[in-house]
């Protein structure tokens, strides 16, 4: 597992393995980056549906819970398939503007 820690994100990614094995190693790593946002690049899975997705579901709504961003990045989905709960976008650039918008809504207490 890899981590690219920029600021107070950190972006999380993994090369050559399962989707199931990645989410195993992210969990038991969680705690070194629970106060940070966090990106997960999933560029290095090829295929992926939106159930592969809802399996970061509830690491997602704990994180955010915290007062922090959770963000997936993927080009494999469709984007209306995805539930709202989960944000999911298709570039870095995306997540880290999504992140920077997040923190100001939380800034401005909205």
């Amino acid at each position: 597992m890899i981590f690219d820690k920029d600021g107070t994100t950190t972006i999380v990614f993994q090369e050559k393995t399962t989707l199931s094995g990645f989410l195993e190693n992210l969990n038991k790593a969680y705690p070194k980056i629970k106060h940070d946002n966090i990106v997960i690049n999933l560029f290095s899975f090829d295929k992926l549906k939106v159930n592969d997705v809802l399996e970061f579901l509830e690491l997602s709504n704990t994180h955010k819970a915290g007062g922090q961003s959770f963000v997936l990045v993927t080009d494999k989905l469709s984007y209306d398939e995805v539930p709202d709960e989960i944000s999911v976008v298709p570039t870095l650039q995306e997540a880290k503007d999504l992140i920077e918008m997040e923190e100001i809504e939380r800034d401005l207490g909205i």
